[in-house]
């Protein structure tokens, strides 16, 4: 299908407390279950686009060349406005062009979605959103977590190497 990528990673950018959480789940925890133990390929902002290149171009380029968009929920994705550029080609892609599935992690309690702009309202009012919990903490690295469990059922199939 010309895809590189099994899931393109979307996570607030900016560095605040509550943040650092967020990073290291994205860098660590979700390479290490998804990529190293489950057998996909993620595209990571940071990680996976260089500096230097031109960042819209890439995202745009990165996130065709996936088959799932992963957003992460969090207070800080959803009241910032700076770092919403991926998110909106992300959502335009899925909802207007519908070739890209969308899976949201809600990676803390976000109450009520008024605060969400229409169309992840939309995507969560049709398929909802994978909770992250505290209980994941204790084995955030086991790929059987019913968490885990869920986003892997999101996921495309993995082929296995041959």
């Amino acid at each position: 299908d010309g895809k590189i990528y099994d899931a393109y990673v979307i996570y607030p950018k900016n560095h605040t407390s509550e943040a650092n959480f967020v990073e290291y789940f994205v860098y660590q925890i979700m390479p290490d279950i998804l990529e190293n133990k489950c057998g996909y390929k993620l595209c990571i902002y940071g990680r996976d686009i260089y500096p230097g290149e031109d960042a819209v171009s890439a995202i745009e380029k990165r996130m065709q060349k996936s088959r799932r968009l992963i957003i992460l929920l969090t207070h800080q994705l959803i009241n910032s406005k700076e770092d919403a550029y991926d998110q909106h080609i992300a959502l335009y892609n899925a909802l207007i062009q519908n070739d890209t599935k969308v899976i949201l992690l809600e990676m803390e309690t976000i109450g009520t979605y008024g605060k969400l702009q229409e169309s992840l309202r939309f995507i969560i009012k049709q398929q909802g959103t994978i909770k992250w919990k505290e209980e994941h903490m204790v084995h955030p690295q086991s790929p059987n977590s019913k968490f885990w469990k869920q986003v892997r059922y999101q996921m495309p199939l993995t082929h296995s190497p041959s």
